[in-house]
């Protein structure tokens, strides 16, 4: 998509679609290059924008977001324990006991393919705490 020309403004869900294809593919890489950072940076961007008008998630706890991601994937705590560090983690933060960091979001957003939440002024929750919802 990208190379077919700069992207625009996301304007209907099958651009959504394909977008979000775009950028699983790019963040699926092991180690991408400054240019595809920047089209994930940029992506990730649209594609916020876009969800933010279109497509409302309403608020929810991250634990709980966490646990229905498990869920719908068919994963444990021990699936998901690299990402977050150890099961201990896991449970911690299933528990509502431990907060997500920035690097357990950017990982847990690899993880289930889906862009970082926002951290835009109008946000209603601090950077740390996720926004975690499964892309069409």
């Amino acid at each position: 998509m990208i190379r077919l020309g700069a992207p625009h403004l996301i304007r209907s869900d099958k651009e959504l679609a394909a977008y979000t294809k775009a950028l699983f593919e790019l963040t699926a890489k092991s180690a991408p290059t400054a240019y595809e950072d920047e089209a994930i940076a940029l992506l990730t961007l649209l594609i916020n924008q876009y969800e933010s008008q279109h497509h409302v998630v309403p608020d929810a706890d991250p634990a709980e977001v966490l646990r229905f991601l498990l869920d719908q994937n068919g994963l444990t705590q021990r699936d998901i324990a690299n990402e977050l560090g150890s099961e201990t983690t896991v449970s911690l933060i299933l528990s509502g006991r431990r907060q997500l960091t920035r690097d357990h979001i950017q990982r847990l957003s690899r993880r289930f393919h889906v862009p970082p939440p926002s951290s835009s002024p109008k946000s209603k929750h601090p950077p740390s705490v996720i926004d975690l919802r499964l892309m069409e």
